[in-house]
């Protein structure tokens, strides 16, 4: 048990609990939020007994090693850690106890994010929407209060390689999990269009030498 909870500190502080492999201030907690118990936030609940999966970004079968090592070298803007790595392995094992009571063939009810109707977000309109309503807590330069605020945009959030750097992604998490004191509140316009205004502010780039995870 003791290793399950070194990989939940690790979860929720990644930057203090494995800085060496993280390049910004994020940690895995804050898009899998609730330490990835959260509904349709990405949640690691029965995550482990999907792997190994195919995967389309990098173009063949993944292990759950190699999916967190994606999320080190992408929305983490650093590297990924060794499989063998203390830090993997207690990843792994926080990830595999989440998943503990999993049922196969059963799919998690709340698993991934909510489906948004396709509309084009407007980056003029998202200015103002973030203002009103993302501003008091991630700062009008984006950079948020890490840890307990994360950045989404400059050198503390996430890279141009990390799936949050799509804003329909961006826009189906903001709809159900934001803001963070009134979530839900949001029309999917206004998620759209947040998602597109930050997307248009700079961030990390992507380390092409992590291409393949």
């Amino acid at each position: 048990m003791q290793i399950v909870q070194q990989g939940k500190k690790i979860f929720d502080e990644t930057p203090k609990y494995a800085g060496q492999y993280v390049g910004n201030k994020l940690s895995c907690n804050d898009c899998h939020i609730q330490s990835g118990t959260a509904a349709y936030a990405a949640p690691m609940i029965d995550l482990a007994g999907l792997f190994p999966m195919y995967n389309k970004r990098a173009g063949h079968v993944i292990s759950l090693q190699n999916r967190i090592q994606e999320c080190f070298a992408r929305s983490e803007a650093g590297r990924p850690p060794a499989e063998d790595s203390p830090e993997m392995q207690a990843l792994v094992a926080y990830v595999r106890w989440l998943s503990r009571d999993q049922v196969k063939g059963r799919p998690y009810p709340g698993r991934g994010l909510v489906k948004l109707p396709p509309l084009e977000g407007d980056p003029v309109r998202g200015k103002a929407v973030y203002a009103r309503e993302c501003a008091g807590c991630h700062g009008s330069d984006g950079a948020g209060v890490p840890p307990v605020l994360p950045a989404v945009w400059g050198p503390d959030s996430f890279n141009d390689g990390a799936g949050m750097n799509d804003p329909n992604k961006m826009a189906a998490f903001v709809i159900h999990n934001m803001p963070q004191n009134h979530p839900g509140t949001l029309t999917p316009q206004e998620a759209y269009d947040v998602s597109a205004f930050i997307h248009t502010m700079p961030r990390p780039k992507f380390n092409p030498a992590y291409k393949n995870y």
